[in-house]
């Protein structure tokens, strides 16, 4: 067994209000989410402000440059659609500008074949046509309550004061800043001096965002389409065009987001409502349909060794299979957050940068930092998922939603690259198939299958569950749930129990929070 590294003893009990509940990767963005729901709005409504108070509290893993995924459960309709706002690759994008070196792999999410200048991964190569406004304007049309400009305006407050800087803060820079100091507009935001920044013992500092708050504001007043189509399109693509990148003003201007009809499970009498496409929600699908019953209660040893075994099946079957090919139209890891409002309504809403600080690339006349899409296709020619011009690439966000007896039940989610489908699969089997309340469920130790050679087993399980693990054919290394590097993934999750609205979120993330209304 591993030896313990972080000694101390974590609770975040789940939060309840017959109104609703916001659970976020940020507390302060809950609250903005929290606020939206107390003064009338809907869940979707609080999902939407939240979201766009991230862009400044949490900005290292989604924002304006961004894309993701979004399951709204309507409780008018009794049902639950997704709405995809996936990257899409530009246009122009040519496979031959990412040369492989032959000399091993990337050191980021998914340990690629190393591409010359780490192209595909950082920098205006790496940059994809962001969906995250276009996905936020479609929710609020179909499913809203209150006008755009007020979901926006605790975002603009938040900007124009500027990020706050802790520790949290200062962690993610450090582990950023061998990269980001060779971006000229990130370095300038984000290594004050050359260095990361640092908490301040006699008051909060703040980082002062750029153009990010004049872009907020605009957005607010004219409106989305303003991001594809007009003044803030063009800021965009001038900059995109100065740094050498393949997105253009067209690919912007081409860009939509659309509603889909999600893939739905059943299982233990409720339904599953899994995101389809181009994400994890098929090999969700696929792992479920080849787990074995369990039972219910703590899940044992024979039940972590299903979870190992069904998982490893779909990660193998994912790669093998899963790409763009026959699918260029649309259908199709990060920051997600959860949210039910007091009428049943639920949103489980997944949206990335890719990696952490997406590729680095700031844009100085909007102050958007750009995703990182690209490193999303695979580098080599020829396969499923190969790097394509125009085209969206495989991705790992699993946002979904869960009913029972035609009533909403739970909408969950996470962030955490491939580490998110093997995250959201066992939390909900610990509710749905073992029946564990939510605090036990999302305290419960996890495994972490992602389809790399050993599966990952939290050291809390003990030596039974390692030999069932290692007994069913699987490669197992014990390790301790860190808060950093984490390996299991950060799920956020709410649920409904008669009229009460329940909230929880990851346990080792410091500032996740679940707020009642």
């Amino acid at each position: 067994m591993g030896q313990n590294i972080e000694r101390w003893v974590v609770e975040k009990p789940a939060v309840s209000s017959e109104k609703g509940v916001v659970a976020a990767q940020n507390g302060r963005a809950a609250e903005a989410g929290a606020e939206v729901l107390r003064a009338g709005g809907n869940a979707v409504d609080a999902a939407l402000a939240t979201a766009f108070a991230l862009a400044v509290l949490e900005p290292w893993m989604s924002g304006l440059g961004g894309g993701g995924y979004m399951m709204v459960y309507s409780a008018a309709e009794g049902r639950a659609h997704l709405i995809d706002f996936s990257m899409v690759a530009p246009r122009a994008l040519d496979p031959t500008a990412y040369p492989l070196t032959g000399q091993g792999t990337d050191s980021d999410l998914f340990g690629w074949p190393e591409v010359e200048g780490g192209r595909n991964v950082h920098g205006p190569l790496a940059v994809a046509a962001p969906g995250a406004v276009a996905g936020f304007a479609l929710a609020l049309e179909r499913f809203g309550s209150l006008p755009w400009k007020a979901l926006l305006e605790p975002a603009i407050k938040l900007a124009r004061r500027g990020h706050p800087v802790d520790w949290w803060t200062t962690l993610k820079v450090a582990g950023e800043a061998a990269t980001l100091r060779g971006h000229e507009a990130a370095a300038a935001l984000y290594l004050p001096g050359g260095l990361p920044p640092l908490a301040q013992e006699s008051g909060t500092a703040f980082l002062d965002l750029g153009r990010l708050a004049d872009t907020l504001e605009r957005l607010a007043a004219v409106g989305p389409q303003d991001f594809y189509e007009g003044e803030i399109a063009r800021a965009l693509a001038a900059d995109l065009r100065a740094a050498g990148a393949f997105l253009a003003g067209e690919d912007l201007a081409a860009y939509r987001a659309h509603i889909a009809e999600p893939l739905t499970v059943a299982r233990q009498g409720a339904e599953i409502h899994l995101p389809p496409g181009l994400n994890a929600g098929p090999s969700f699908a696929a792992a479920l349909a080849r787990l074995p019953e369990i039972a219910a209660g703590r899940p044992d040893a024979a039940a972590y060794a299903g979870y190992a075994t069904a998982l490893a099946a779909a990660y193998a079957e994912r790669f093998a299979t899963l790409g763009h090919d026959g699918d260029t139209k649309g259908q199709s890891s990060t920051t997600h957050l959860s949210v039910i409002d007091g009428a049943g309504n639920m949103v489980a809403l997944t949206n990335t940068l890719v990696s952490l600080f997406g590729s680095k690339v700031l844009l100085p006349g909007t102050g958007v930092l750009m995703n990182n899409g690209i490193m999303w296709f695979d580098p080599r020619p020829g396969g499923p998922n190969a790097l394509a011009a125009g085209v969206r690439p495989l991705c790992n966000m699993c946002p979904l939603a869960a009913t029972r007896d035609g009533r909403p039940w739970f909408a969950l989610g996470a962030s955490g690259g491939r580490r998110i489908l093997p995250a959201v699969f066992q939390v909900a089997s610990f509710l749905v198939d073992c029946g564990l309340a939510l605090d036990a469920a999302m305290v419960q130790p996890r495994l972490n299958v992602d389809g790399s050679a050993r599966v990952q087993a939290d050291q809390r399980l003990g030596p039974e569950v390692l030999a069932a693990i290692a007994a069913a054919g699987h490669g197992v290394e014990p390790v301790e749930a860190l808060v950093s590097p984490n390996l299991f993934a950060n799920p956020q999750i709410v649920l409904a129990e008669g009229e009460q609205r329940w909230g929880a979120v990851a346990l080792r993330h410091p500032v996740a929070a679940a707020v009642g209304a």
